[in-house]
């Protein structure tokens, strides 16, 4: 194992690591999931932030995970880039 890994291996045994972890993976894909929705979509930033009523700075700071979008933002998005939200627990 590399040191990273061994790094990783013991801060997950940390229930309060692992948690945290778990939060910010879910972040990244929902992030990963919006930017790919709008790349199948083939629009640019700045052609969704038109669609949805935004600007493309805003686009951009919720690809970067910068603000956390509200349930009605995802909507619009979604629909933007032919797509339906859905939201569940696991």
């Amino acid at each position: 194992m590399t040191r990273l890994a061994d790094l990783k291996q013991r801060l997950m045994e940390n229930p309060e690591v692992r948690e945290e972890y778990a939060k910010a993976d879910a972040e990244f894909a929902l992030i990963e999931a919006m930017i790919t929705a709008r790349r199948e979509a083939k629009m640019t930033q700045a052609e969704l932030a038109e669609k949805i009523g935004t600007t493309q700075s805003a686009i951009a700071r919720l690809e970067a995970g910068r603000v956390s979008p509200s349930i009605s933002t995802l909507r619009r998005y979604a629909e933007a880039t032919g797509h339906q939200l859905r939201v569940g627990f696991v």
